[in-house]
């Protein structure tokens, strides 16, 4: 029987030099839930920064475990599979938070399994779990432009800041990706979509 906790994990680049930028939308809604939780986080093997707490909503009671790889976006895989492995962690109580750029800045989609969509981390998480069935909350940063240098348009993009009318609007849009976690563990996946992925 796999342990009862959920796995929160936002997606990232550790360092000075990656906050604030597109691609750190995972760390920022983790920095979220971590002050709204009031969760510290320790080191988990030099792979991630995690802490544990529980939260009650509703009369409901759940147990989690909140985390942020330090192994860089393309090898965040390693750091999940070994959290979920050492605590027992079933990859349906997984919910990974990460930067979308097939959505509009302040879109949110929450969703579970297919495919990478050309994203690193979740490639590497798939592969590392040897399954995608586990949660995903989508947070939009729009897309590079398209054109002949389209690949390093797109790593200049995730890597980019946000414009200041984004930042403007960025404190309530990670608020918004903290409540579509917090209601994928309370009211499932399909409420979670029903609220959020239509907005």
């Amino acid at each position: 029987m796999s342990s009862q906790f959920w796995l929160i994990v936002g997606l990232g680049n550790p360092g000075k030099k990656y906050e604030g930028t597109r691609h750190n939308m995972g760390f920022m809604v983790t920095d979220v839930l971590q002050e709204r939780w009031s969760v510290s986080l320790g080191d988990h093997k030099g792979l991630a920064q995690l802490g544990k707490g529980s939260m009650n909503l509703g009369g409901k009671t759940l147990k989690f475990f909140l985390a942020k790889p330090l192994t860089f976006m393309n090898d965040s895989g390693s750091a999940v599979s070994s959290i979920a492995a050492y605590y027992d962690i079933d990859p349906a109580h997984i919910i990974v938070i990460h930067d979308d750029m097939d959505l509009d800045f302040g879109r949110i989609k929450a969703k579970a399994g297919g495919s990478a969509g050309g994203h690193n981390g979740i490639r590497s998480i798939d592969k590392s779990l040897g399954t995608n069935k586990y949660s995903r909350v989508r947070m939009g940063v729009g897309h590079a432009e398209r054109g002949p240098r389209a690949h390093e348009n797109t790593i200049n993009w995730v890597l980019g800041g946000f414009s200041g009318q984004q930042r403007k609007e960025l404190a309530d849009f990670l608020a918004d990706g903290a409540d579509v976690v917090e209601a994928v563990m309370f009211d499932g996946l399909s409420a979670a979509q029903e609220r959020f992925n239509g907005r």
